[in-house]
């Protein structure tokens, strides 16, 4: 049990929290919820005993293990497989240990270290962590890969997978949907109900919190509150305790509005003195029930368009993907038909890496298209919010700036009616952005969208930053658009109340998918775990009645994420079996690695231009496949020759 006793805990000179007490019981799933700015992470770094209460104490049992997802992960040559086993420390040394034993040929070390892993149930330990990377979205083939060569949104899973492995009775999750895709986010639910222990999370998805917790904290003005049930059941209970605090209100104001007249009339009587003191007592007495506070809401919303026509954007036979046509490109999805209408509200579900954004992308325009045709009504107008569009404004520049940016010639007073609308009153439209939070450069973004009145939205990620209230604001602007909206997100609440229609992106290919996200989490479930991973093009060589050698080189898919691994080419898969009996076996195994060290360069190359928060690096990256491309092509030729010459 974790107990909290007349808590308290500044910031500087900020006090977050005072007057705190509550107990958290074993096996609890507890949600901690509020307004950016309330307490919740210092809340996360006291139990952890990073920081010390101002007064009062916490009592966390001295036995109990805590695990959290660690903010910074090192530029490190290990593996990713390596760096999530090592989550559990006690296996990993003497799996380690095992490794060196075997190395010198210490066969009796051996058999210790087999006995050891055996009484720490470690002999699994390498598949759970194998386990935790496929649920997080990390294909077969990047299990070996260095941590120092995944991108920064992919090394905050490898953190969280290095969390969920680490043994632990107590597990703190900070945000742990940040970063992962609505297929990660719902393994990660289903692994969260069958932690054992207890568990703390911070989150802003209303659907999580309702889909794993148990209780839900409540920080607000300083106080913290526990409630029985999950964000919904908080809702419904915070809400009856507001009208019933309000009930109590009135009814102590016109109680003290009585004695108050009776004083007034009577104290000055002598016949009426003893009553008049005896009401003077009473009102003293009275509980002082404050008044329910307005809780501020935030209201926002899209101007309706200035002109709407029926048919707004089109892709015809469109491969989609980097590079120049011409030249060996990487062909992310292949052969989209997508057209898209006025009053459309399309969702793109799928893995992260999978072609997503690529698709937002190609409909925007900001990629050209490898084939096909993308069409749009001469009156188009898109409003396009991507992850890397909070880190593009400007630093140093106020929130007038930018929109005057976009706005030439308006009238500054104009400019700051609109947004004030946005949540940017008065000076704080004048302020530099420097000092804002994630989700208020996020809010400004999505203002600079609004003021352009586009027909068509295509959002990727555009809750990432925001907090459940400034969520709930959103979601309520986009039902009342009048516009089209593609949307790439995490939020199954916002694409819940926001979007009618969904396609899935995966394998190379975009297809509707028939059903709603209900339908779409219980598919993702029952899969066949046979079947899993299985590319649409494999499918429909099959469908086709191709012969075993097409459905033998659409395999490699099998073990890659589609849309950004690239499997060895049937040339070099298909080199007969008996010729290596016959070759240099130095110089085949050579050429072998030469040619396998540059294929996993190239998926490197392949995942990292699948990654929306490295699209500034997209000219560099595509320079670098292009020269990997042709020097994995000279080292097939070479690998040939050696069957050839032998």
């Amino acid at each position: 049990m974790i107990a909290f006793r007349d808590f308290a805990l500044r910031r500087g000179e900020r006090l977050l929290l005072s007057n705190v007490d509550l107990a958290l019981h074993a096996g609890w799933r507890v949600g901690v919820i509020g307004r950016n700015g309330t307490g919740k992470s210092s809340l996360f770094a006291a139990i952890q005993g990073e920081v010390e209460a101002d007064r009062g104490d916490i009592d966390v049992p001295a036995r109990v293990r805590i695990a959290s997802v660690a903010q910074e992960t090192p530029a490190l040559d290990e593996p990713a497989l390596e760096f999530v086993l090592s989550g559990d420390a006690e296996v990993h040394q003497v799996i380690l240990a095992e490794r060196a034993a075997a190395e010198r040929e210490d066969w009796e070390a051996v058999a210790n270290a087999h006995l050891r892993l055996a009484e720490l149930n470690g002999y699994d330990a390498t598949a759970r962590a194998g386990k935790l990377l496929h649920g997080l979205g990390f294909s077969p083939d990047t299990h070996e890969r260095a941590v120092k060569e995944f991108s920064g949104g992919w090394r905050v899973r490898l953190n969280l997978a290095r969390a969920l492995m680490t043994p632990s009775d107590l597990l703190l999750l900070d945000e742990p949907t940040n970063h992962l895709d609505l297929d990660a986010v719902l393994w990660l639910e289903q692994w969260l109900l069958k932690y054992p222990g207890t568990l703390l999370m911070i989150s802003h998805d209303r659907e999580f919190l309702d889909g794993v917790s148990t209780h839900t904290i409540h920080l607000n003005e300083g106080k913290a509150k526990l409630y029985v049930g999950d964000y919904t059941a908080f809702e419904r209970q915070r809400a009856e305790q507001l009208r019933q605090q309000q009930i109590a209100f009135e009814k102590e104001q016109a109680e003290r509005e009585h004695l108050q007249k009776f004083i007034d009339r009577f104290k000055a009587k002598a016949s009426k003195a003893k009553q008049a003191q005896s009401r003077m007592k009473r009102l003293e007495k009275l509980a002082g029930t404050e008044a329910v506070r307005a809780e501020r809401s935030l209201h926002i919303d899209f101007p309706a368009p200035a002109k709407l026509p029926h048919a707004l954007l089109r892709l015809v036979d469109a491969d989609c993907g980097y590079g120049d046509p011409a030249a060996n490109p990487h062909v992310v999805l292949d052969n989209v038909g997508f057209i898209l209408e006025a009053g459309d509200r399309v969702a793109l579900l799928g893995p992260n890496g999978a072609g997503k954004s690529t698709l937002v992308k190609s409909l925007v325009g900001e990629i050209p298209l490898l084939t096909g045709e993308r069409g749009g009504h001469p009156d188009l107008r898109i409003g396009y919010f991507a992850q890397h569009t909070v880190e593009s404004l400007h630093e140093g520049r106020s929130p007038i700036d930018h929109l005057g940016d976009i706005a030439p010639g308006v009238a500054t007073q104009q400019l700051r009616d609109f947004l004030g609308k946005w949540q940017f009153p008065g000076n704080r439209a004048f302020e530099s952005v420097d000092g804002f939070s994630g989700g208020e450069r996020a809010r400004l973004a999505l203002a600079m969208i609004a003021w352009t009145q586009p027909n068509v939205l295509l959002l990727d990620e555009p809750t990432n930053h925001l907090d459940l209230e400034m969520r709930e604001a959103l979601a309520e602007a986009l039902s009342d658009f009048d516009g089209a909206i593609v949307m790439v997100s995490h939020d199954r609440h916002l694409i819940g109340l926001v979007c009618d229609t969904f396609w899935r992106v995966a394998d190379g290919v975009a297809q509707p998918f028939d059903g709603d996200l209900d339908a779409y989490a219980s598919w993702l479930r029952s899969r066949d775990n046979s079947n899993d991973g299985k590319s649409v093009k494999q499918a429909k060589a099959v469908k086709a009645g191709k012969g075993s050698d097409a459905i033998d080189a659409a395999m490699p898919a099998v073990a890659e994420t589609a849309a950004v691994a690239s499997a060895r080419p049937a040339a070099v898969a298909a080199a007969p079996a008996g010729k290596s009996r016959k070759a240099n076996p130095v110089k085949l195994a050579q050429a072998e690695a030469r040619v396998a060290e540059l294929e996993s360069k190239l998926h490197a190359i392949d995942m990292d231009l699948a990654d929306p928060t490295r699209y500034a690096d997209l000219p560099a990256l595509s320079r670098q496949r292009d020269a990997l491309a042709a020097q994995l092509a000279e080292a097939e030729e070479a690998y040939l020759a050696l069957y050839d010459a032998a």
